[in-house]
Parts: structure tokens; C-alpha cells; sequence
């Protein structure tokens, strides 16, 4: 016997599109290490502000635009990634004086709260764990887009997100305040659902 949507045409038609319609709830996006960056900056000696990159940027979100509380996030960022576009400097900042990274080789983000911020914005906090300290860290986020990749065609989730953190808790300390103990953070995220299996 043949079912009731190969029976009737408009109920099959009405079935596939139904079934082609993106999921609703929380969705979970692995983040895109091409298209993230950490961008940080900092004041030298009073004369200039300087920043720096870290790349690499891995992990998983997991984002729910209805209901945001459902929504979470957890990073990786390798020191090694660290660039400021002079070697000397980046070695610097690699060693001792600073982040340390034979001893800490990574830095982590995983959230604990995430709150709607009002249209397209979210505050979301969470532990940043640098240098072997662990600490609360509140990024405000703004949602850009949350699309179909225009290539992959696969859906797609793109943000940014700033904070500022005092890296002399994180037992980073070296020529503060000279060079300034806060720090301001930019963070530029792009994420895609994995291709469906065909």
C-alpha cells in the first residue's frame, strides 16, 4: 500500500519541505582555524600601543538563538601561534618574561554563562586559563551572521568578540605598569556545521 504522501502530491511536497528547513534549538558549530584570530593590545613605555595575533584557534560552539543560555563555548589557542610580526618580540613574549610556553603551551577559554545582550549581542563568561592560572573572563559578543556557507553550503556562524583582563593576574607581570598591566582583546570567530553525509 502506498503511503499517504506518495498518495497525495502536495502532502510529499509539503513533507520535503519541511524536512529542508534548518534545525531549530541549540546547533553545535566546530570553530574555523582560518578564519579565527585573538588580536591583543597593550601600551609600550607610554610611547605607542602595540598589539599582537594569536591563530590556531580551535574548539566548539554550541549556539541557540532562541534561547541563549542554551548556548556555550570552548577554545584552545596554542602560544606557539603568537605573531606581533618582529621574531625577537615573539620570542620574547614566548619565553619566560611572559607566557611561558614549553611550560604552558596553551591557552583555554570554556564558558559558564551566556546571556542575550540585547539584538545580535550575547555576554558571555566564562574561565580563561593562561600561564597556568585560571580565571572568570567576560567577552562581550556580537553575532554578525548566521547563514549558509556560501561555498560549503553548510551553515555558518560568524561573530566578534572584545575583553579586557589584567595580565598580571594571570602571573604575567614583566615591566608592568611600564607596559600596560591591562590588555585589550578582540577575538574574530568563524564556525560551520560539518557537511552532511551523503
Amino acid at each position: 500500500m502506498r503511503s499517504q504522501a506518495m498518495r497525495n502530491p502536495m502532502i510529499g511536497a509539503l513533507l520535503a519541505a519541511l524536512a529542508s528547513l534548518p534545525a531549530q534549538g541549540a546547533e553545535t558549530y566546530g570553530i574555523d582555524p582560518r578564519h579565527a584570530q585573538v588580536v591583543f593590545g597593550y601600551t609600550h613605555f607610554g610611547f605607542s600601543r602595540q598589539t599582537g595575533m594569536l591563530r590556531q584557534v580551535s574548539g566548539e560552539l554550541v549556539y541557540d538563538a532562541a534561547d541563549p543560555a542554551k548556548s556555550s563555548v570552548s577554545v584552545t589557542i596554542p602560544i606557539d601561534a603568537l605573531s606581533t610580526g618582529v621574531p625577537e618580540l615573539d620570542q620574547d613574549l614566548k619565553g619566560v618574561n611572559f607566557f611561558d610556553q614549553a611550560k604552558f603551551p596553551n591557552m583555554t577559554f570554556k564558558s559558564t554563562r551566556v546571556e542575550k545582550a540585547g539584538s545580535e549581542a550575547l555576554t558571555v563568561t566564562g574561565d580563561l586559563t593562561l600561564h597556568g592560572v585560571t580565571r572568570p573572563v567576560t567577552l562581550a559578543v556580537k553575532v554578525l551572521k548566521a547563514g549558509e556557507h556560501p561555498m560549503k553550503k553548510v551553515p555558518m556562524l560568524g561573530f566578534d568578540a572584545t575583553a579586557t583582563l589584567k595580565r598580571s593576574e594571570f602571573g604575567i607581570d614583566k615591566f608592568t605598569p611600564a607596559v600596560s598591566d591591562e590588555v585589550d582583546i578582540r577575538i574574530a570567530i568563524e564556525a560551520t556545521q560539518p557537511a552532511a553525509k551523503k
